[in-house]
């Protein structure tokens, strides 16, 4: 599993720099709003990629709540990330995906707290 966690934070990683050059080189035509929401995902993006990796190189001494720390960042990567950038790209709203995924990732972080705390 250790694995895992460090291939999802790099692919986290490699996708927040390619969304980064993109909102640099190509998304010229976005309002400056918009453009700043997609940075500030990105940027978001970008902290928990790391998360991820330090997950994965936690693991062997955190045990089952680094998995279930990792586990929160991903869902919320995906649901906060997601749904700012279908705001920002196309005007899609998804009310609810934000706030979930942004509590997933206060909630990863606190897990990964409380893994050093407990760890072996």
């Amino acid at each position: 599993m250790q694995r895992v966690w460090i291939g999802l934070g790099s692919l986290a990683g490699l996708l927040a720099v390619a969304v980064a050059a993109l909102a640099a080189h190509g998304l010229a035509a976005l309002d400056p709003q918009a453009l700043q929401m997609v940075r500030d995902a990105d940027q978001m993006q970008g902290w928990h990629a790391i998360a991820l990796l330090a997950c994965g190189l936690w693991v062997p001494r955190g045990g089952r709540l680094v998995h279930v720390a990792g586990t929160a960042f991903l869902l919320g990567l995906i649901l906060f990330c997601g749904a700012v950038y279908a705001l920002a790209l196309g005007d899609v709203r998804l009310p609810l995906l934000a706030p979930a995924g942004g509590t997933l990732l206060v909630l990863g972080w606190l897990l990964l707290g409380l893994s050093a705390l407990r760890a072996r």
